[in-house]
């Protein structure tokens, strides 16, 4: 038995969009299916969770028991971006001043939601038991540290870690030059 959904089931299953070689556990969950745009070679692992609006461009993992709660203002991750395993990305969040009620057993009219886009550019990796907070934007080529709480966007090519991050050292754009090599050799195959 394959843990994988096969190409007829992903496209039956009513996703926006779903480009080709998408790998998506059959272990996954996933709520809003309709609002869920996946581009091409994409591969989502066991025990994730996607929730609301959620844009994955191509060549991206997201590595098992990571969440994605999208919501209605919504997570674009760009090509090349990993998500190690254990990272929450929110796109919205309840307000924890003791001001409102918390939780969606709650009517809205009683508690007040933080609603704001996450957006994860190209080639950034978050590292494992990481948080991304809402209105957050990792700019291309930004390294997360494993257990870190991003509360704050980032600058391109840099590497932070910490609770809450802070800047550690600059990132190696040898990527760029790997990444051109490799899709020369994709459009040669």
């Amino acid at each position: 038995m394959n843990s994988f959904y096969t190409r007829e089931e992903l496209e039956n299953i009513g996703f926006k969009s779903v480009g080709r070689n998408v790998l998506i556990s059959k272990k996954a969950s996933i709520y809003g299916w309709e609002r869920i745009v996946i581009g091409n070679n994409v591969r989502i692992d066991d025990f994730c969770i996607l929730s609301g609006n959620i844009e994955l461009k191509n060549y991206i993992h997201i590595a098992a028991y990571s969440a994605l709660y999208g919501g209605s203002m919504g997570i674009t991750i760009n090509d090349f971006a990993n998500i190690s395993s254990r990272v929450c990305v929110y796109a919205l969040s309840d307000d924890y001043s003791g001001e409102t009620m918390t939780n969606p057993m709650i009517p809205d009219e009683f508690k007040h939601v933080n609603y704001s886009p996450v957006t994860i550019e190209r080639h950034v990796i978050v590292g494992s038991g990481s948080t991304i907070l809402p209105g957050v934007k990792l700019c291309e080529g930004t390294a997360v540290g494993a257990m870190s709480l991003v509360n704050q966007s980032t600058q391109p090519w840099k590497i932070y870690a910490g609770i809450p991050i802070r800047f550690i050292k600059e990132r190696s754009k040898k990527l760029l030059d790997l990444e051109k090599a490799f899709l020369s050799k994709e459009v040669m195959q």
